[in-house]
């Protein structure tokens, strides 16, 4: 008895339980991607250091202008640290949010595919 094997049996699996777990490693992957390349957990751990680790040394002495001059020019420093931060942390999330929808749109267009190139048939035939 030979072991023949029903080549629509072999594409149904290959196409609905296969490739849907590949294409949910290379979500995966993007998803980890975008969250190493934002770096969002170390954005917030480190969300109020200075700027390009900007920072102003403070005089010997007394000298109470340039006192009060390092310490506004060390907080500007760290609040446009923060800003840029901000801004990085949102970008962050908005490239996670696309990942997310873009991954689930492929996958759900990918098992529905088959089922879209039949129906597209039956509807050239009777129009």
């Amino acid at each position: 008895m030979s072991s023949q094997k029903n080549i629509f049996g072999e594409w149904f699996y290959w196409h609905f339980v296969e490739m849907p777990k590949f294409l949910v490693q290379v979500w995966k992957n993007y998803l980890a991607f975008a969250s190493d390349y934002f770096s969002a957990p170390l954005l917030l751990k480190t969300f109020f250091a200075p700027w390009k680790k900007y920072n102003w040394k403070y005089p010997r002495g007394f000298d109470i202008l340039e006192i009060s001059n390092t310490f506004v020019s060390n907080i500007f420093s760290r609040i446009l640290g923060a800003m840029m931060r901000s801004v990085l942390i949102i970008f962050g999330i908005f490239f996670q949010i696309f990942v997310i929808i873009t991954g689930l749109v492929i996958i759900l267009f990918w098992m529905l595919m088959p089922f879209l190139i039949i129906f597209g048939f039956i509807y050239l035939l009777y129009v």
